[in-house]
């Protein structure tokens, strides 16, 4: 590993100071990337920057596509980093495949946002046998031994399924309709995956709590707009009367907003039809204002300076937290979205 041969070389390097006498040349201090927050430039050497493989899952949404943004705009020489970058394509095999050759190229660190959340043992003892730390990002996996990564960091997906149930909740109250049986469809994230599995479990906690809510149908759309716009088709073709759409992203509901609207129905706070989403991105507040949309319950994706506070850590030889959660909250059509969406991240 990259570490082992840099102590090696600063014992030689040590070893030469010693035996050139009378050289007059101090020790050179040690290399101090920033946080990855914007803190002072370090230097762009190769060897002094860290080096951190990161397997992402692919581009199959707008949040996905800041979270990249995230760690590329973390993990840049300015900060002292290397970054290699892996997109997987939404497939497993590339991510284990782009894992194994982070390892070969002896990366310092490496962070994976997991396609699913099983299958990952071998290749994670890889990783834990050439003496590299691995820490999750967004999702996470399911591994007989915990020690095969230092840290995840990522949303409380469980969480965020239960608000967005309870909002359901207090909003049917409020219009008049909380006695009212209503018939509802889930279009699911990619089966398997953390946010899907979470979400899915944390709004079945509420969903279980009302005996007139109906959960019809639930099918994965894949986290993307075209499949969510193909499931929901599929729903109002199979069911003549729904009342709500649980999208597991902003993304499936975008498409299913296109659906409900071929269809002839209408969404939104004054719609047939409540259309919910999850992660909060810029075009979910755009939706909610158009009057699609009735609320975003979000995901903050901005991972990459607290990944790169995880490495820091590290380097200082200081512990971590096993789990690490951002700070997330939940919009909503009763709200001045047009105050808060100029100050959108993401």
């Amino acid at each position: 590993m990259k570490k082992k041969v840099l102590s090696i070389i600063a014992m030689l390097a040590m070893t030469v100071s010693m035996a050139a006498c009378g050289s007059g040349g101090g020790e050179a201090p040690a290399p101090a990337p920033t946080d990855g927050e914007g803190g002072e430039e370090v230097s762009s050497d190769a060897g002094d920057l860290i080096t951190v493989g990161y397997a992402q899952v692919g581009a199959e949404s707008d949040w996905r596509t800041a979270n990249t943004e995230s760690f590329k705009s973390t993990f840049t020489e300015e900060n002292g980093y290397k970054l290699i970058f892996d997109d997987a394509q939404q497939k497993q095999e590339n991510q284990i495949k782009a894992i194994r050759s982070f390892i070969q190229q002896d990366v310092d660190y490496i962070v994976v946002a997991p396609v699913v959340e099983t299958g990952w043992e071998t290749v994670l003892e890889e990783a834990k046998e050439a003496g590299i730390p691995v820490i999750l990002s967004d999702r996470m996996m399911q591994v007989s031994d915990d020690e095969l990564y230092v840290a995840w960091v990522g949303g409380n997906f469980v969480k965020e399924g239960e608000t967005c149930g309870e909002w359901l909740a207090d909003y049917l109250e409020a219009q008049g309709r909380g006695s009212e049986e209503i018939n509802m469809v889930t279009i699911q994230g990619t089966i398997g995956a953390s946010a899907q599995v979470g979400r899915t479990e944390g709004f079945g906690n509420i969903l279980a709590q009302h005996d007139n809510w109906k959960m019809l149908d639930m099918q994965s759309g894949e986290f993307t707009q075209s499949k969510g716009q193909e499931v929901m088709e599929s729903f109002l073709k199979s069911y003549d009367d729904i009342d709500v759409v649980i999208c597991e992203n902003d993304n499936e509901a975008f498409g299913a907003i296109d659906a409900i609207k071929a269809a002839g129905k209408t969404c939104g706070p004054n719609g047939d039809i409540i259309v919910v989403g999850f992660d909060s991105v810029k075009a979910a507040f755009e939706s909610m204002i158009a009057g699609d949309l009735n609320a975003t319950f979000e995901c903050n994706p901005l991972h990459g300076p607290r990944v790169a506070e995880i490495i820091q850590k590290l380097e200082a030889g200081e512990s971590v937290d096993k789990i690490q959660y951002v700070d997330e909250a939940y919009f909503d059509t009763s709200m001045d979205l047009e105050t808060i969406l100029p100050d959108r991240a993401y």
